[in-house]
């Protein structure tokens, strides 16, 4: 999806003129993939424009950075009002956040640490699965790249170098004429797509993958799940076999960027009847936060100002 520019980027604690944002071409991120990110998103609510679950994001990005032994020279507060600045200071209603702590410029090593840097980036933002895929459900299929085995690398820190591996599913996927596609973990058992979580319904219940099957902890993820046991669903983590798949009910992914978006088939095969009552649901909750329709009972909106 083509960036659209905005005028301006909180960088290091200023707003500057959006061109005015560069990086040295030695930034240690650059060189090492030492950039912990986060993607938000930001809706237009009838309260107001709001930035959706601002700190669950922002706690999510010190974990990332501490994993890998690079501070942040801002307090976790100061982050969600630089996320909040981000949006005001380019008026808009809703917006795609993207906040990156970086190790800058200064030393060349892997283990080196230059000073850090922060940036948060608000621009405005379409349907990252395409606008027909949230009602209508996308094609993926199954990637004969692996996700990387617990212990190499930590899937559930989000860092920029987790995501070559997401580079490679979704590249893969899109040579095979799908919109998506799906990791498997390094045993074999399904983990999830290339930037999104992923769930299984089946007779009624929904099945997600553990932690342990090197996914990201998603925000997302998380809240879709807090809104299914309030519809009263039944949600199981637990190894999910690749037969699964093609024998369940309903599939659906999750994520920031992917928000709740349904899958219609994987390998070519039909997910069940193409019938989504339980994706349906969910999303009538998720997107009943931004246009008033569901009471945000558990204070995930923090409102821009």
């Amino acid at each position: 999806m083509p960036i659209q520019e905005a005028d301006y980027i909180w960088k290091n604690g200023k707003m500057i003129p959006w061109a005015e944002a560069t990086t040295h071409v030695m930034t240690h991120a650059l060189l090492y993939g030492t950039c912990a990110f986060e993607g938000i998103r930001a809706y237009e609510t009838p309260k107001g424009t709001c930035i959706f679950r601002n700190d669950a994001h922002i706690k999510r990005l010190f974990y990332s950075a501490r994993i890998y032994g690079f501070p942040i020279a801002y307090t976790e507060e100061q982050v969600m009002e630089a996320c909040r600045e981000a949006v005001r200071g380019n008026k808009l209603t809703s917006a795609y956040i993207r906040v990156n702590a970086y190790l800058g410029y200064g030393e060349l090593s892997p283990s080196a640490n230059p000073d850090p840097e922060l940036d948060v980036i608000a621009f405005p933002f379409g349907r990252y699965l395409g606008a027909e895929g949230i009602e209508q459900g996308i094609d993926v299929c199954v990637s004969s790249w692996r996700r990387a085995a617990q212990g190499t690398t930590p899937s559930g820190a989000k860092l920029a170098g987790n995501y070559l591996s997401s580079r490679l599913i979704t590249m893969e996927a899109k040579r095979n004429g799908c919109v998506e596609g799906i990791g498997l973990s390094h045993e074999g058992t399904v983990s999830e797509g290339a930037g999104e979580n992923l769930f299984v319904v089946q007779d009624g219940r929904i099945i997600t993958a553990p932690l342990a099957a090197s996914i990201l902890n998603g925000i997302t993820r998380d809240s879709v799940m807090t809104i299914a046991r309030e519809l009263g669903y039944e949600i199981t983590e637990q190894a999910i076999p690749r037969e699964l798949l093609y024998g369940a009910d309903e599939l659906f992914f999750t994520g920031t960027a992917a928000e709740v978006t349904p899958v219609k088939s994987v390998d070519g095969i039909p997910v069940g009847t193409g019938e989504k009552p339980v994706t349906k649901s969910i999303q009538d909750v998720f997107f009943g936060l931004f246009d008033g329709r569901t009471e945000d009972k558990w204070g995930w909106l923090d409102p821009v100002g």
